[in-house]
């Protein structure tokens, strides 16, 4: 589990083809201090377990399915990526339960200056949609961030200065495919609704319509 806090950007040093997969080389700092095989680190908001830690790099591996449903089948060296531990029980909460669980990957389709800041565009893949609510939780990257308008098939975020400082945020352009994570709590409510057969246009109790 994970806050979607990045702690520090890293770098792809390489990246080795294997029989089951892809092995990734990540060049890092901060996340290495207390870093050992068989940890769990988000890298751009997959969760990963590192197989490997060697002085200033560790590496991680996917197989074909996390290759094709994230955008880890399209990382090269020297791309960088968000990096973050796994969460302690005893830390702040400074964004939202983050499992690393890519649920699939959306499009920058807009990028444009706001005061200090700049607001982009994803383009949110249909299943996912429903699950994209203003003011609601969206993983972007492993980046805990809040949706600022919601579209039909898309929606708006407004970036400060310090998360396109601190994240791979700040080099996103038109065309980008990004990492998305719904939020937990609204994946697990609209599959309690789905079981209990609870119709789309049922009315609110105590509402008119």
């Amino acid at each position: 589990m994970f806050t979607g806090i990045v702690e520090e950007t890293g770098r792809v040093e390489r990246v080795e083809e294997r029989p089951a997969g892809r092995r990734f080389w990540i060049g890092a700092r901060q996340v290495l201090e207390d870093a050992k095989v068989g940890d769990s680190i988000a890298v751009s908001g997959c969760c990963l377990t590192a197989v490997a830690v060697e002085p200033g790099r560790f590496a991680v591996e996917a197989v074909p399915e996390t290759l094709s449903r994230t955008t880890l089948g399209a990382w090269r060296e020297g791309d960088p990526v968000n990096l973050e531990r796994s969460l302690k029980l005893d830390q702040r909460l400074g964004g939202h339960l983050v499992q690393g669980h890519v649920d699939g990957v959306g499009e920058v389709i807009g990028v444009v200056p706001e005061g200090d800041g700049t607001r982009i565009t994803i383009a949110i893949p249909a299943p996912l949609r429903r699950f994209v609510a203003e003011k609601g939780s969206l993983a972007v990257d492993g980046v805990s961030l809040t949706v600022a308008a919601a579209r039909a098939d898309a929606c708006e975020i407004a970036l400060i200065p310090h998360t396109l400082a601190v994240t791979v945020a700040g080099r996103y352009a038109p065309g980008r495919g990004v990492n998305l994570e719904v939020d937990l709590l609204a994946r697990y409510l609209a599959r309690l609704l789905e079981e209990s057969g609870w119709p789309a246009r049922t009315p609110i109790p105590g509402r008119t319509e």
